[in-house]
């Protein structure tokens, strides 16, 4: 019997997992002794595994990850900054992700803030979800640039509908008022969304005082929930200071 039809025509139909297995169990002794629904769920399951490994390579590939090899696996917690393990394996598992939370991650240069964070990307790409990495002043250059070319509206849209969303080196320096407002719109949008609520990982590099104390070598992990328009403006309106009111004569 010709294989190379039926091999041409699972090529054809995009089905190259279940080619592949069916070359392999030509080569093996034992699948002679297996029936077609035998060989057809092998098949199936070599497709699947193909398909899922495909769309994690385009989710990593789209996510445009600072470090693309990082993982959690390689994580080194024999390093001295007092990474607590079990709050990251906790985080590895992206219920935080699920429960539309946002992630702080703060501390000093070199400490690792932006490998772990890719890490936890990776961990999310394995998952199912998509991811999108962006240095915060090249991201707000590049949505300056997007203002005048005609492509706000995609980059802004990309960044929106991100389930997880990473702004790297965001704290050095200060955000002008056109920044703020594209901030603003982006942080606004992905929390009214009704079709995705997605989490926010940042890095903030803080400069601190120097002291005569060492410095606290470990990485702060804080988790926050958004806050509405509503919530906010009830909230900024607890803190107003009321003002006087002059009596008219």
């Amino acid at each position: 019997m010709l294989t190379h039809p039926t091999i041409d025509q699972l090529r054809a139909l995009r089905l190259d997992g279940m080619a592949d297995a069916f070359i392999e169990l030509q080569t093996q002794d034992h699948a002679k002794d297996l029936g077609p629904a035998e060989w057809l769920a092998l098949m199936l399951d070599r497709e699947a595994a193909h398909r899922g490994t495909q769309r994690f390579k385009s989710r990593l590939r789209h996510a445009k990850l600072r470090h693309g090899q990082a993982s959690i696996e390689d994580v080194d917690y024999r390093t001295p900054r007092r990474l607590d393990k079990a709050l990251f394996q906790q985080l590895a598992a992206g219920r935080w992700i699920a429960e539309h939370r946002n992630l702080l991650v703060t501390g000093p240069c070199g400490v690792g803030k932006s490998w772990l964070s890719c890490a936890l990307a990776q961990k999310a790409c394995r998952d199912g979800y998509t991811v999108h990495y962006g240095r915060v002043p090249r991201l707000f250059a590049d949505l300056e640039l997007a203002h005048g070319d005609g492509r706000f509206a995609r980059l802004f849209r990309m960044l929106t509908k991100a389930n997880l969303l990473i702004l790297d080196d965001w704290g050095p320096d200060r955000l002008n008022p056109n920044q703020r407002r594209d901030l603003m719109e982006i942080v606004e949008d992905r929390y009214t969304m009704p079709t995705a609520l997605p989490s926010t990982v940042r890095q903030c590099a803080i400069r601190r005082p120097p002291s005569r104390t060492p410095p606290d070598r470990s990485p702060k992990w804080r988790m926050r929930r958004p806050q509405s328009r509503r919530r906010r403006a009830k909230n900024d309106h607890r803190h107003q200071t009321p003002a006087r009111a002059r009596r008219c004569v």
